[in-house]
């Protein structure tokens, strides 16, 4: 592993997430691929990427605020749950496991977030 993000537990955690909500909105409508899908797709991603993004030996400030970049991108996906179930794209069920499993990943990243000196 060369990078320092490769080793954080909080980023593969939400790199996962990301492949999860990949998968989840292929089952969405054709008509929310530029909206919903893409966005939800969008967000996702950026939780990983404001991760590694903020560890390239940038100071504990600027690691931080990408940490802060990368919940408000979490929050957000946690944001196309409820118009997804809304909308009837998803279940209960499916949207309970993505909902707890944002829960948690948000809950590590402030924990990195407030380690950080």
């Amino acid at each position: 592993m060369a990078f320092k993000f490769e080793k954080l537990e909080v980023w593969r955690l939400a790199i996962d997430m990301a492949d999860e909500v990949h998968l989840l909105t292929r089952a969405f409508p054709k008509e929310e691929m530029f909206s919903l899908t893409s966005q939800m797709k969008r967000a996702a991603d950026s939780v990983s990427l404001n991760i590694a993004e903020g560890s390239t030996g940038q100071s504990d400030p600027e690691q931080r605020r990408f940490l802060g970049y990368a919940q408000r991108s979490a929050t957000e996906v946690v944001n196309c749950l409820y118009l997804a179930i809304r909308r009837n794209y998803i279940d209960q069920l499916v949207f309970d496991k993505f909902y707890n499993d944002l829960d948690k990943l948000i809950a590590k990243i402030q924990a990195f977030k407030d380690s950080i000196k």
